[in-house]
């Protein structure tokens, strides 16, 4: 991006010591909720002083926001490659998986808590998909519908149900479905899913030699 003309910005550490605290609260937030969680506990699990967080959030609001913004970027820059031709690169896979997860577990929470931050994050995730199937990118058909926003949240509803039910599915599955060996399953039959009316037969053939190659990574990393 082209500069801005303001004044420095904050020092490089200052920004690594944000994303710490940021990923520390994408997991404490995921796991004890936005009441539960405390600038004591994220505190501890960044590694870094509770004065720290303090300083570059001065409120729990304040950092859950930079948590639902860092959340629905996420989701925007993933649904913007996936479909192109890096969704048949298993090292685009691998860091996707990477990012994805943290996310996902912090969605999940979100929408179970039923606050009106998860309410935005919703609505933001339903535009989102609507805007990318309004103009999708090569691999992706537009879909047949009358109805874009209902065909639209039907998706966010299905996938983020996934994420909200995953104790029930790693049960079925005997695999958490947090971790990328269930994940992977999961995108799986995700991507079945859905290949008959949004992707082309070369994205889903792409698509499937990637985590063909993928979980064969990751068994060759277990087995060492």
């Amino acid at each position: 991006m082209a500069g801005t003309g303001r004044a420095a910005g904050p020092a490089p550490e200052d920004l690594t010591a944000r994303a710490k605290i940021r990923d520390a609260a994408l997991q404490q937030f995921a796991e004890h909720g936005m009441k539960g969680a405390t600038f004591r506990g994220i505190a501890k699990a960044a590694g870094v002083s509770v004065g720290l967080v303090q300083h570059h959030f001065g409120s729990k609001e304040e950092l859950r926001e930079a948590c639902d913004a860092y959340a629905l970027d996420t989701v925007r820059e993933l649904s913007s490659t996936s479909a192109g031709e890096a969704m048949g690169d298993p090292g685009f896979l691998a860091a996707a998986v990477q990012a994805d997860l943290p996310v996902r577990r912090y969605l999940a929470r979100a929408l179970v808590d039923g606050s009106a931050a998860a309410g935005r994050v919703f609505d933001d995730l339903v535009d989102v998909t609507e805007r990318y199937l309004a103009d999708p990118p090569p691999g992706t058909a537009a879909p047949t519908t009358r109805d874009a926003q209902a065909y639209a949240a039907a998706i966010v509803a299905m996938t983020t149900g996934i994420e909200v039910l995953h104790q029930h599915l790693s049960r079925v599955l005997g695999v958490d479905t947090f971790t990328p060996e269930g994940s992977l399953r999961l995108r799986r039959a995700v991507l079945e899913i859905f290949d008959d009316q949004l992707l082309d037969r070369e994205t889903v053939t792409r698509a499937h030699a990637a985590m063909d190659r993928y979980e064969a990574s990751i068994k060759g990393d277990d087995d060492e």
